[in-house]
């Protein structure tokens, strides 16, 4: 494991002795002013001292004083070397996240493979690793995946590493165990395991929220009004909802909700959860059915369902995420056809997620970085020796 550390009120970075209790992380943009100039270095960045105001909607003297403190934790740093021709003053001077001097550890936990990776400050994969997602008791399962989230930290010696976030199917609870009747969890100790083996303060979400928050926080889109939601389809199924800007703390069950796929099924009724999945596929392929007409009813069925949901919340930006919704040779379109036939609102286009196939990475990362930019000075000095 890298370098483990606290960081002082006084910006100093020491070793710890202790980490934080293992939290559920709520993902917003963050009201505060410190997160507000830290975001905007972040997304904006190289940006001058000059452009802070407008970007964040604070005094000159506010922003200053934001900077001061995130320069003194290290968190942004000056860029003299990018200084416009005929630029003068300190207020000219670029600043930028500082990508070099931390790190966070990020996890994915999926029903059938786990990825494992070091990140940077802006969300930004330094390293990523991929295993088969243990099976049999949590205990041990928990404890490989640890050890091996350690080893691939391991590289990064150099860089102080702040936090460790999971994202992970089922259901979480305030103490960072799992539910996940996939793998035949119950209170499975996943926050634990980690801090134990990491020595970091620990985050753990629902994945679905966590794509859901990567798209809102990692993405850099600045119009964060109205109400998005993601759906996501592989192995098992789920939907977040995000509100002006804060992905709502409860992730949508919707692995019950009764869908007619007879092909994929073999019943005239059944389950959304019933139709999703690699063997739901393959069980049905190897029983005798055409492959392309399994995936025009496994379309249909997405499609539906979404419309079905889409006019309860009426949001203003429905995400498709998830193997699922790509597999079909016609990538989105039969989904959207089967959403435009079934929708009694004004048909809206269904998105891809804009981290594409990278989905479960941006989520993993998110949940490290999630407390740092709602509150980065507070998740910092709450770490003091």
């Amino acid at each position: 494991m890298g370098t483990r550390a606290v960081i002082g009120r006084d910006g100093d970075v020491r070793p710890s002795r202790s980490t934080p209790p293992i939290r559920t992380v709520s993902f917003e943009r963050g009201d505060g002013a410190a997160a507000a100039v830290l975001r905007a270095v972040r997304t904006q960045g190289p940006v001058t001292r000059d452009r802070l105001p407008q970007a964040t909607g604070l005094s000159a003297a506010t922003v200053n004083r934001q900077l001061q403190t995130l320069d003194r934790l290290g968190l942004v740093r000056e860029r003299p070397d990018l200084i416009a021709p005929g630029a003068i003053g300190r207020p000219k001077v670029p600043l930028m996240l500082d990508r070099d001097r931390f790190c966070v550890i990020a996890i994915h936990i999926g029903a059938r493979s786990t990825l494992l990776m070091v990140a940077d400050l802006g969300g930004r994969p330094l390293q990523t690793a991929a295993m088969s997602t243990p099976s049999g008791p949590a205990g041990p399962a928990l404890a490989l995946i640890a050890r091996r989230a350690a080893v691939v930290a391991d590289s990064f010696t150099q860089r102080i590493a702040l936090w460790a976030g999971a994202a992970v199917g089922g259901q979480v609870h305030s103490d960072g165990s799992v539910d996940h009747a996939q793998l035949g969890w119950c209170r499975a100790p996943v926050g634990q395991a980690l801090e134990d083996e990491l020595g970091l303060p620990v985050s753990v979400s629902p994945h679905v929220q966590a794509m859901a928050a990567a798209e809102l926080l990692l993405a850099g889109d600045p119009n964060t009004s109205g109400v998005d939601l993601l759906f996501y389809v592989r192995e098992t199924v789920g939907l977040a909802t995000t509100i002006d800007g804060r992905v709502r703390d409860r992730p949508g069950n919707i692995g019950h909700l009764p869908v007619s796929a007879p092909l994929l099924t073999g019943a005239p009724q059944s389950t959304l959860q019933d139709v999703v999945g690699r063997k739901v596929f393959d069980d049905a392929v190897a029983a005798g059915a055409d492959a392309a007409e399994l995936l025009d009813e496994r379309a249909r069925v997405l499609g539906e369902m979404v419309a079905l949901v889409r006019d309860l919340i009426n949001p203003d930006r429905v995400v498709l995420a998830g193997q699922v919704f790509a597999e079909h040779p016609h990538g989105l379109a039969p989904v959207q056809s089967a959403f435009d036939g079934a929708t009694s609102l004004p048909t809206i286009e269904l998105s891809p997620p804009r981290f594409g196939a990278r989905v479960q990475e941006g989520a993993a990362v998110v949940v490290s970085l999630g407390a740092l930019y709602a509150d980065p000075i507070g998740a910092l000095q709450n770490h003091t020796a």
